[in-house]
């Protein structure tokens, strides 16, 4: 374990962890008629951890994004938020409980502004309809403000979000989240595309995150990612769940071998054998 992440989890109080998780679910599962996209799925999210859910393509991890996020209601099992059974009808539902979720695609403007895109959809305005005002100045320096506590400095919080790199879009995501009072934050492939430089920056606030209080899902299929920022793992394989530990009960080559395929692949590799 890294010294950063020790300091992390040393610095939550004894009853954080064990706490209501901010989340549950509890043998969930998602059919779609006779097709199963989820089933016996069970995770605890809890404040100040990062919870990790990886697999390849068609394991299901978009599924349980969805889910979680409102997009979705499960036909199985059930989702607990703050020890309450809930169903969400909406996302919007979810996000008013305190759960948002950053997709790959990020849904940004890329010739708007940075703190444009940082109020998107959540604009303040001044007056009374129809002369109602952007309030400008008000927004611009609470973007600045957010992310300058998350320790991202940009260049120039007025340059179009278009020319900032990938893990810089996803670093302002993430803030954004975290100023409009999220406390479980899903973060859906936030590496995908990114070098390993850009990769770097995004892992350091997913840390960050969490050690602001933050319940964090990390989606991924980079084990090696995982292992840096994850407090618990999950793997998902066609919709089941096949590896549920925390981080001192798995190492990194473990990780790293089940995401590969375990057995399977070490079968293969006698059968390819030169």
């Amino acid at each position: 374990m890294t010294t950063d992440k020790v300091a992390s989890v040393e610095q939550q109080p004894d009853d954080t962890l064990s706490a209501t998780p901010l989340v549950e679910l509890d043998d969930v599962g998602k059919h779609y008629g006779n097709i199963i996209a989820l089933t016996g799925v069970s995770l605890k999210v809890r404040a100040g951890e990062v919870t990790c859910a990886l697999g390849d393509n068609g394991a299901g991890k978009s599924t349980l994004i969805k889910i979680i996020a409102g997009r979705h209601k499960h036909t199985h099992g059930r989702m607990l938020v703050d020890g309450k059974e809930t169903k969400f009808s909406s996302p919007r539902e979810a996000l008013d409980r305190g759960i948002a979720t950053v997709y790959q695609d990020l849904a940004v403007v890329p010739l708007m502004p940075v703190w444009r895109n940082f109020f998107l959809g959540s604009e303040e305005v001044s007056g009374v309809w129809p002369f109602r005002a952007l309030r400008v100045s008000e927004m611009r320096e609470a973007a600045k403000e957010a992310l300058h506590k998350m320790g991202i400095d940009l260049p120039d919080i007025d340059a179009p979000i278009g020319q900032l790199s990938g893990g810089q879009r996803q670093t302002v995501a993430i803030a954004r989240a975290v100023h409009f009072g999220a406390r479980v934050l899903i973060l859906d492939e936030p590496t995908a595309a990114l070098g390993v430089k850009q990769s770097g920056m995004v892992l350091h606030y997913v840390r960050r995150a969490a050690e602001q209080g933050l319940g964090v899902v990390f989606i991924t299929h980079n084990p090696h990612h995982a292992h840096m920022v994850g407090d618990h793992f999950v793997l998902l394989n066609r919709g089941r769940m096949t590896l549920d530990c925390s981080y001192d009960d798995i190492t990194l080559e473990e990780l790293a071998q089940q995401m590969a395929g375990g057995d399977e692949l070490e079968t293969l590799s006698h059968e390819l054998k030169r």
